[in-house]
């Protein structure tokens, strides 16, 4: 797509990446604004526990079900943040054969480690909100703020993760139907199960069984959601956006997210890079040269801005020569955080514009 606008007009998923502290939630939240704007339904699901969000939309807190947010837009806007045991639990009731089965792996304590601490859990949960969200038809585009991370596949995985395990041999031998699981299959089995046991404690071994003993008859519900969501995340109507900002240490790391995505076989359809020094009328250059002709604290101050604005261009083009084909949009320093409606508006309008 040849614009910003383009993405937010024609979108059906926008997942903006990248790794934390460089305007992600924001960009996310713009995104969606900007869509609205325009006339669409859109939705944009915040990882970032923090309230800059709420309080910038008006509102007391985000919850995990979509809260409607008023505003000079002639379509609609909405916002939410994932709560990563709450949206398991609904993954669980969903797929579940009988409200005793759900309720017997709520109670699980193994379940609620996993559910709630679990290295891995925020990525798949936040896949499956989307996923919820869009089949749901509600929406004409929903907006991803992803979990912060180094690795940008670990978004891109989370839906293989479970299929992955319902398929290992060790979890048809923990569901294993005889009596004790150490009898289940042969010795060797046993043995490992045993060498478990007293690492982690036989009680965790126990509530694990348990779990997945409880979690017989879901297999296949969990399968065909997880293909139907890995056809949405590679459709063409998915875009993915990097979200960076023009330091040296954010753009080595968007880079490497770069590399990541392109062995998914994925682009960035855009990047986004914040808090971009505004270039002078005057170069760095003229600007050097004024300073020495005008020596004080005004002309200097002119130099050291055109430096650093001049290396905010350099970095930022060396993060584009591994974009060549992505939409760039650049978002100013602002004189302070996103904190009201008319800030992000603004911010909305610049991606808009790009």
């Amino acid at each position: 797509m040849s614009s910003y606008a383009d993405l937010a007009a024609e979108c059906q998923v926008i997942v903006c990446c990248g790794t934390g502290g460089v305007g992600k939630t924001t960009t996310a939240a713009a995104t969606a604004m900007a869509a609205a704007t325009m006339g669409r339904r859109a939705a944009v699901v915040t990882i970032d526990p923090a309230k800059r969000l709420a309080d910038a939309l008006g509102i007391v807190e985000l919850g995990n079900n979509p809260t409607i947010i008023d505003g000079p837009w002639e379509g609609t806007l909405a916002a939410l943040m994932l709560d990563t045991k709450a949206t398991f639990d609904e993954v669980v009731r969903r797929h579940a054969t009988s409200q005793n089965q759900a309720e017997t792996i709520y109670g699980n304590r193994f379940y609620k480690n996993i559910s709630t601490s679990l290295s891995g859990t925020q990525d798949y949960m936040a896949v499956e909100k989307l996923a919820e969200l869009h089949a749901s038809g509600d929406w004409d585009l929903v907006v991803v703020d992803t979990p912060p991370t180094r690795d940008a596949l670990a978004f891109l995985e989370a839906p293989k993760l479970l299929t992955r395990l319902l398929d290992n041999p060790i979890y048809k031998l923990l569901i294993s139907p005889s009596q004790g699981v150490l009898r289940a299959v042969n010795r060797a089995a046993g043995t490992v199960v045993r060498q478990l046991s007293r690492v982690v404690g036989a009680e965790v071994v126990d509530d694990a069984i348990e779990f997945f003993q409880a979690f017989q008859g879901m297999e296949d519900g969990f399968r065909e959601r997880a293909d139907a969501t890995l056809t949405l995340l590679g459709a063409d109507a998915t875009a993915f956006v990097l979200v960076a900002s023009p330091r040296a240490d954010t753009i080595v790391e968007a880079k490497y997210f770069l590399r990541r995505l392109g062995k998914a076989d994925l682009d960035a359809a855009a990047v986004v890079v914040n808090r971009v020094l505004p270039a002078l009328a005057t170069d760095l250059d003229r600007s050097n040269a004024i300073a020495l002709a005008h020596p004080g604290g005004p002309t200097q101050a002119l130099a050291d801005h055109a430096a650093a604005a001049a290396g905010d261009d350099d970095r930022i083009a060396d993060l584009l020569s591994s974009a060549p084909s992505a939409t760039v949009a650049r978002v100013p320093l602002l004189p302070s955080d996103v904190h009201d409606v008319d800030t992000l508006q603004r911010i909305a309008a610049l991606l808009a514009s790009s």
